[in-house]
C-alpha cells in the first residue's frame, strides 16, 4: 500500500532501493559525526530482504520527485528467554527512521511513525522499542513528543538511549 503526505510518496521499500537508502542514512550519520556501519548496526540496510521481510516486519521509503528523502522500519524483537524480559513478549523495533535535512520540519517523521505504529498495532504487537544516540537530539525530542519513555538496556554500540511505547 503507497499512501501520500503533501508532495511525497510514501511506500514499502524495493530492492531497487538499497542503494539510495544506504546512502540516505550514512550522509544523515555523517551529518551528526557519526559513521556508518555496514558490518554492525547498519547491516539491516543491506539485508531488508532477510532483517525485515523475512521477519514480519516492514520498511518504508519516503520519495519526493522519484528521489528517496527518508526511511524507516520495523522487525519484531527475538531474544533469549532472559532478554525477552527486557524488551518483552510480542515486542517490535523501529529502526532506521531518517530524513534528508531539506525534508525536516513538514510532519513527515510524523507521518511515517504514525503509519509504522498503526501497522504495528494492526499486526497485533504490544510494545515498540527504538534506540537512539544523544548526539541526535532531534530525534531525541521527537521519540520523547510522541509518547515514547525512556527505558534501559541499548544494544547497538552507537545508542545511548532507548525508549518504548506500549500498544
Amino acid at each position: 500500500m503507497e499512501y501520500t503526505y503533501q508532495n511525497f510518496r510514501v511506500r514499502p521499500w524495493q530492492p531497487s532501493d538499497r542503494q539510495s537508502v544506504a546512502d540516505l542514512i550514512g550522509g544523515v550519520l555523517a551529518e551528526y559525526g557519526l559513521a556508518w556501519d555496514p558490518q554492525g548496526a547498519d547491516r539491516d540496510v543491506l539485508a531488508i530482504e532477510n532483517c525485515y521481510w523475512a521477519t514480519g516486519g516492514a520498511f518504508w521509503c519516503i520519495e519526493q520527485a522519484g528521489q528517496i528523502v527518508g526511511s524507516g522500519g520495523y522487525y519484531p524483537i527475538t531474544k533469549g528467554a532472559s532478554e525477552a524480559i527486557t524488551r518483552g513478549q510480542g515486542a517490535v523495533e523501529i529502526r532506521k527512521m531518517y530524513l534528508h535535512p531539506w525534508v525536516r520540519g513538514q510532519g513527515l517523521g510524523k507521518f511515517l511513525l504514525h503509519l509504522l505504529e498503526e501497522e504495528i498495532r494492526q499486526e497485533g504487537w504490544r510494545e515498540i522499542w527504538v534506540e537512539t544516540s544523544s548526539l541526535l537530539w532531534e530525534a531525541v525530542l521527537f521519540y520523547e513528543g510522541q509518547g515514547y519513555q525512556p527505558s534501559t538496556g541499548v544494544e547497538t554500540a552507537r545508542c545511548d538511549r532507548v525508549y518504548v511505547k506500549h500498544c
